[in-house]
């Protein structure tokens, strides 16, 4: 199955078969959007009519009771499981219609098809917070079963910091794990040792380093040599001598001990005498004192995960990987989740994919990918994420299905308003040349009306000034999905003017006039010495033109987001650097 990203409502997309069939996935991470900043009277403050449906927006930070909330509702009750219905039904006696309700209705509707795309041995992860989990845990239970229910991981996300907070500052998000069955793909993981573990825990040193000293005593009886002294020394009562399995000792003593097979021939007294000559056995000070197994520093694994995580740190504001997306993830909380939960060539899903933090951590594992998001500006950041971590072409290393590909599509997208078909049809028209957004908002469908100032997109470039430093410049876009005239191209000039940049973009879906070509090319050119070549100064292209392979000619180098640090090969060069 090739890697995918889908444009468009994820619960569409989960219902259609022949996109998703029965039990396809491994592995299922989403982290749906959800306001738990606001007040808590506002989130269960009672909505109804006509006046609420009007403030809708798929997948924004808020949700509303409209007649969305209430269609699908209704629809849970009568066609879903008995028990989802129940517990709907139950939800909405004890919570009423308010934001809270439409938020829970509309993730049962997702979380039904999710389990049903899952396979028996997949599990699926719910990223949220205190403020709706207990409900969400409620709404799994009754879709997955209680007897699926695997984890509730708390990981720390911040430190505590509003001082005039009457309450316990909200530190953590809440990760909630289910599987589809009773077996689960699942894969060991471990966390670093923090400073103090290392220094109480790895206290003894020798030749090699820092080691611990652990029980060599079990509950088990191995035979009754293990119940007899060894060396002088007696194993605790009701204890038997024991050691780890052979592929449990560390790979740089193998060389020095039996082969496996003959090694589990030897008695337990042999085996102890072999590790003792070999330097493994910690003696104790004290006479009676019990002989412990040396375990070091450096061939410890680190300590196992468990269900609270305070060693992934949230994303710095000066990190490499930030992008500038509000609810971004760190890398390494998806490397966590997708390593414990999947093997490599499984397929991973995110239908709340956002800046595709999961996509680009299953791809660095050598997974398989799916990611779903709403809004254009989401798919577009992907794309970027992509080429810039791992060199993926959109369309040659993976498909994006429900961006347009004719220019009727195009039309359709523009005038689809009730999905905000405006912003939607501009966003994805800036992503054909690669170009940031002005007034657009990262998770949201909508952008800002009458504070771009005449520019939809900017693309920056570097030249260099006269003493060989780099110099910043930039391209400003505007783009058009209704009636265009040549005054239209006279506005763009202006503002390239007044903006001070170096090149005007101009998109259009109707094709231009011939007043608008003549209004551009008498604009004259760009020159840029340090690239020795010349550019239109505004230059006009038609969604008939990108559609059909043309592009904007500009100076190379040029950056639109923030761009995502490249992956390093095992011997720590880029891949560009290979290149």
């Amino acid at each position: 199955m090739k890697n995918r990203l889908y444009y468009g409502d994820n619960l569409e997309i989960l219902r259609d078969h022949e996109y998703f069939p029965d039990e396809c996935v491994d592995l299922i991470y989403l982290d749906p959007p959800f306001n738990s900043n606001r007040n808590y009277n506002v989130l269960f403050k009672s909505e109804a009519g006509a006046d609420s449906e009007a403030q809708i927006t798929a997948f924004e930070d808020t949700w509303h009771w409209g007649e969305t909330a209430e269609d699908t509702y209704r629809d849970l009750i009568t066609v879903a499981p008995e028990k989802v219905s129940t517990a709907i039904e139950a939800l909405l006696n004890l919570i009423d219609r308010n934001q809270m309700m439409a938020y829970l209705v509309m993730m049962t509707a997702r979380l039904v098809e999710l389990r049903r795309v899952l396979k028996p041995t997949g599990s699926l992860y719910l990223h949220c917070d205190p403020t709706a989990s207990h409900y969400l845990k409620i709404v799994l239970d009754a879709i997955f079963g209680v007897e699926n229910f695997r984890s509730e991981v708390i990981w720390k996300r911040t430190s505590a910091h509003d001082l005039s907070s009457k309450q316990w500052s909200a530190i953590h998000d809440v990760v909630l794990m289910y599987s589809r069955s009773l077996d689960w793909c699942w894969n060991v993981n471990y966390m670093e040792y923090d400073e103090e573990y290392i220094r109480t825990g790895f206290r003894y040193k020798d030749d090699r380093g820092n080691y611990s000293a652990d029980a060599i005593t079990g509950g088990k009886a191995g035979g009754s040599e293990a119940y007899q002294s060894w060396r002088g020394r007696e194993p605790s009562r009701g204890r038997a001598w024991a050691l780890p399995g052979y592929n449990r000792l560390p790979d740089w003593i193998k060389p020095d001990l039996p082969t496996k097979s003959k090694w589990d021939d030897l008695g337990i007294h042999s085996k102890l005498d072999v590790l003792d000559s070999l330097g493994m056995i910690h003696w104790p000070a004290k006479e009676n004192g019990q002989p412990r197994l040396k375990r070091y520093l450096t061939d410890a694994r680190g300590q196992i995960a468990g269900d609270l995580w305070t060693d992934v740190k949230p994303i710095a504001s000066h990190a490499k990987e930030r992008l500038g997306y509000p609810t971004q993830k760190p890398v390494a909380l998806m490397e966590r989740i997708i390593r414990a939960s999947s093997n490599k060539g499984d397929l991973v899903l995110d239908p709340f994919c956002g800046c595709g933090t999961a996509i680009a951590a299953a791809h660095k594992l050598g997974r398989k990918w799916i990611g779903i998001d709403i809004t254009h500006l989401s798919i577009a950041l992907q794309k970027y994420r992509l080429q810039d971590m791992f060199e993926l072409i959109s369309g040659e290393d993976y498909a994006v299905i429900g961006e347009p590909t004719t220019v009727d599509a195009a039309v359709a997208l523009a005038q689809d308003s009730d999905n905000e078909g405006r912003y939607q049809f501009e966003w994805w028209a800036l992503s054909l040349v690669g170009a940031k957004p002005v007034g657009g908002q990262a998770g949201s469908r909508r952008g800002k009306k009458g504070s771009d100032k005449g520019i939809d997109g900017v693309i920056n470039f570097f030249e260099q000034d006269d003493k060989g430093k780099p110099k910043a410049r930039k391209v400003v876009v505007q783009v058009k999905s209704g009636k265009v005239k040549a005054g239209d191209i006279r506005d763009l000039k202006g503002v390239v003017e007044r903006e001070q940049a170096a090149i005007g973009v101009f998109i259009t879906l109707e094709l231009p006039t011939s007043a608008m070509l003549k209004e551009a090319l008498a604009a004259g050119n760009y020159e840029s010495d340090f690239w020795n070549k010349t550019y239109r100064k505004l230059q006009i292209l038609s969604i008939r033109d990108l559609l059909g392979g043309d592009g904007l000619d500009m100076p190379p180098q040029h950056g639109t987001f923030k761009r995502a640090a490249r992956q390093k090969s095992s011997d720590g060069k880029s891949q560009q650097d290979l290149m």
